[in-house]
């Protein structure tokens, strides 16, 4: 923890205490996720996983329980600097999860836009990320020449919302420092492709104004009318940043990434809401993601990323594009390459490979976008949704209950 190696045991342990103070009187409740991993030589082996929502919804407040956070962002007399902020403030766990909209039973969560508060839907919009056993650390999973699989219930999610579920690659620590002991714990260290902005940057005060860039994989950004599947590479090797000003569109990654939507290749009959799609999304689905290497190994270079479905004990093969890459049915290095000029500049595939054999952090989240209405994912060349439909306060007023679970 201390920054001097030449610091005493006793000066150190003095930094110890000093941090431990930092944690609030609430623990944050860490609901239990059970998850699997399998091999097939021993079979799926249970593990005993949790998940954490994320740092911005835990409350930060001084000594005297007066918040360190203003609706603009930090309170600059109280976290002007880091160490300011590490000595004034502490953070409070979150111990009801289900008032954010996050619940979990076994292997099922379970997450919805708005939360029911004295009979008024408010937004909540939860982002939460899959801790390791031991609670303290996420959970780094590798997937290079791997896959993963999920059951999803996307049949309440409207035009306009995200049921995400994506691999970040973040420090597994969150982060932690003597300044914020909590890290992961709590929820800290968020980075994406999009570089974010914001008051925190790896689990520290964002004095610099870093964009958090690092290496992104959506496995799946879906409702109930359009799904993408996308790699996002970047230039970083780990927790990386830019500074705000150079986190633009040619800024450290791929940020509209090379994505595979049926709907945008042609598959306008493939996933829908209804029986006359080939993926039904009125009724549960397996989605599965797999990441193949050039030599079948986990250590080789990714080369192509493959998806299937099952349903009703049916194996469903991917879309084959029909329109934009005729023929296509996976994500290539070929395809991203000429799909994503930033993205072949970054390392393409090979560099989303990289981060997969390191070992990224599992997302999950639900949202809206009060800027795009997201019709990037689901209106005009994307999906069968009206451009005005996927606005946050007509999906409030309409269908406030819209969410998502996984399995």
């Amino acid at each position: 923890m201390s920054r001097d190696l030449a610091y005493k045991a006793a000066a150190a342990a003095l930094v110890s205490l000093a941090s431990a103070q930092q944690l609030g009187t609430t623990p944050d409740a860490h609901p239990a996720l059970t998850t699997w991993k399998c091999t097939t030589a021993g079979g799926c082996v249970e593990q005993a996983t949790s998940v954490v929502i994320d740092w911005n919804w835990h409350w930060l407040r001084d000594a005297n329980y007066n918040s360190c956070t203003t609706s603009s962002g930090l309170n600059q007399t109280l976290c002007a600097t880091e160490e300011a902020c590490g000595t004034n403030c502490y953070v409070e766990g979150v111990s009801n999860y289900t008032d954010q909209g996050v619940s979990t039973s076994g292997s099922s969560l379970i997450m919805t836009q708005n939360v029911l508060r004295s009979g008024v839907y408010q937004n909540s919009s939860p982002r939460v990320y899959l801790l390791a056993p031991d609670g303290q650390n996420y959970e780094g999973l590798k997937l290079l020449g791997q896959e993963i699989s999920f059951d999803v219930d996307a049949s309440t999610l409207v035009c306009g919302e995200n049921g995400a579920f994506y691999l970040s690659e973040m420090d597994l620590s969150g982060g932690r420092n003597q300044y914020n002991p909590g890290g992961a714990a709590y929820g800290a260290g968020y980075c994406d492709a999009q570089c974010p902005t914001g008051t925190w940057f790896n689990g520290s005060v964002n004095t610099m104004n870093y964009g958090s860039c690092c290496n992104e994989m959506d496995l799946w950004e879906a409702n109930a009318n359009a799904t993408a599947l996308t790699p996002h590479p970047c230039n970083v090797t780990s927790v990386g940043g830019c500074l705000g000003g150079e986190c633009g569109s040619s800024g450290d990654c791929d940020k509209n990434g090379c994505g595979f939507n049926p709907y945008a290749l042609g598959q306008q009959s493939y996933y829908g809401a209804g029986a006359g799609f080939t993926v039904n999304t009125l009724e549960p689905v397996t989605v599965t993601t797999q990441f193949i290497t050039d030599d079948g190994t986990t250590t080789g270079t990714l080369t192509e990323i493959r998806r299937q479905y099952i349903q009703n004990g049916v194996v469903i093969s991917n879309a084959v594009a029909s329109t934009g890459f005729p023929g296509l049915q996976s994500i290539t290095e070929s395809f991203c390459e000429a799909d994503s000029p930033e993205g072949k500049r970054l390392g393409a595939l090979k560099t989303m490979g990289e981060a997969l054999g390191r070992g990224m952090v599992l997302v999950a989240s639900v949202w809206n976008d009060a800027g795009g209405y997201m019709n990037w994912l689901d209106s005009g060349s994307s999906g069968p949704c009206s451009a005005t439909e996927g606005n946050p306060t007509v999906i409030n007023q309409n269908t406030p209950y819209t969410g998502v679970s996984t399995d």
